[in-house]
C-alpha cells in the first residue's frame, strides 16, 4: 500500500500536503486483481478570517501587519466517509451520498413486471370527467365524435377534381421570370 503525495511551501511554511493512497490485490488462483487509488489525507494552510492585526506608527514610519493561519484536514476513504476540521481538534464525521462509478447507465427499462398501484382520482379531476360524462349524454366518454360523417358523405359535397389536359402541364409554362415573381408573392 502506497500513494503519492505532495507537499507545496510558501515562505518557507507549509502550505498544501496531499497523501495519497493506492491499494492493489491480486488473486493469482481465481484470476482476479482489485485497484484502489484515492487522495486519503489533504492538509491545507489558510488565513483566518477576521483574524489580522495591523499596526502602523506614522512618525517612525513603521508598519506592522499579521495575519492569523489555520490549517484545516480532510481525510478521505473509499467507503465514502470523510472527516473535516482543524489540525489539533477533534475532526468531524460525514457521510457522503452514493455516486455511481463508471459505466453509467443510459437507458434503464422499466420494470414491466410490477404493477403500479394505482390511486385514488383528486377532486378536480374528478369534477372535469363527470363534466364530460354529462356531455356525452350521460354515457362514458369514448373519445370518438357523436355526429362523426364517413370519409365519402364528406367528399361528396366536394366539386369535382378536374385532371389536366397536358400529361406535363405545370412544368416550365410561365417564362422564368415570371415563375419567379409568382414564388415571392
Amino acid at each position: 500500500m502506497f500513494g503519492k503525495s505532495v507537499a507545496l511551501r510558501s515562505a518557507g511554511v507549509l502550505a498544501v500536503a496531499e497523501l495519497g493512497c493506492l491499494v492493489q490485490e491480486e488473486d493469482v488462483l481465481r484470476h482476479e486483481s482489485f485497484t484502489a487509488e484515492w487522495r486519503d489525507l489533504s492538509l491545507s494552510t489558510r488565513p483566518e478570517a477576521r483574524c489580522s492585526l495591523r499596526e502602523v506608527d506614522d512618525r517612525r514610519k513603521e508598519t506592522y501587519w499579521q495575519q492569523q493561519e489555520t490549517r484545516s484536514v480532510v481525510q478521505r476513504s473509499p467507503w465514502l466517509v470523510m472527516w473535516l476540521g482543524r489540525l489539533g481538534e477533534p475532526l468531524a464525521r460525514y457521510h457522503l451520498p452514493y455516486q455511481r462509478a463508471l459505466p453509467l447507465p443510459l437507458f434503464v427499462p422499466a420494470d414491466l413486471s410490477a404493477k403500479a398501484e394505482r390511486g385514488a382520482t383528486p377532486p378536480q379531476l374528478r369534477h372535469l370527467m363527470d363534466f364530460e360524462t354529462a356531455l356525452a349524454g350521460g354515457s362514458p366518454p369514448t373519445g370518438q365524435c357523436r355526429d362523426k360523417k364517413a370519409v365519402a358523405e364528406i367528399t361528396k359535397e366536394l366539386p369535382p377534381v378536374v385532371q389536366p389536359s397536358r400529361p406535363d402541364f405545370g412544368k416550365g409554362d410561365l417564362p422564368r421570370s415570371l415563375s419567379q415573381e409568382t414564388q415571392r408573392g
